[in-house]
């Protein structure tokens, strides 16, 4: 403590409270974040097929608004074919190379997002990679288990439904 004219001032600087609402709101983004990437990893392939058409609708002059809806248009359909292959095919190795078509851009975007929160958090660059690896492994195997096992139900619910 620091005496200065009269009254005590603390010696430490800033509020303890503001650092643990810091800290706990940081463990909330990330949370969030995670809870975003696992729920949204099924629809990597339908959203990069989508940006990708939405990008070369704009290359060829269709503006924005023309972009946007083709590329909507694109996801999409991209969605409702795996849906239906899922649902339609038979064989059990037709069916699992469908999910990893869905699965490997969801294992990529789990890396990469991984990889973004690794480099805010620690300088090694070995840890980072390790940590980058095992997220894409989770988000994958997340993935994966949600294509195939929403694909093995009888009901009526959609293979790639939330």
């Amino acid at each position: 403590m620091v005496v200065m004219e009269g009254a005590t001032v603390p010696s430490y600087p800033g509020d303890p409270t503001m650092f643990a609402v810091g800290i706990l709101a940081s463990f909330a983004a990330i949370a969030a974040m995670c809870w975003l990437v696992f729920n949204l990893a099924v629809f990597a392939l339908p959203f990069l097929v989508g940006l990708h058409a939405g990008i070369w609708d704009y290359g060829t002059g269709a503006g924005w608004f023309g972009a946007i809806l083709v590329g909507g248009f694109a996801a999409g359909l991209t969605l409702a074919i795996g849906q239906a292959l899922i649902m339609l095919v038979r064989p059990l190795w037709a069916r699992f190379i469908i999910a990893l078509i869905f699965v490997v851009p969801a294992v990529l975007a789990g890396f990469h997002a991984t990889l973004g929160n690794a480099r805010a958090m620690m300088p090694s660059e070995t840890w980072q990679m390790i940590f980058s690896v095992i997220g894409a492994a989770a988000v994958g195997i997340s993935a994966f288990l949600r294509i195939a096992g929403s694909a093995a139900e009888p009901s009526g619910r959609s293979p790639i439904g939330a």
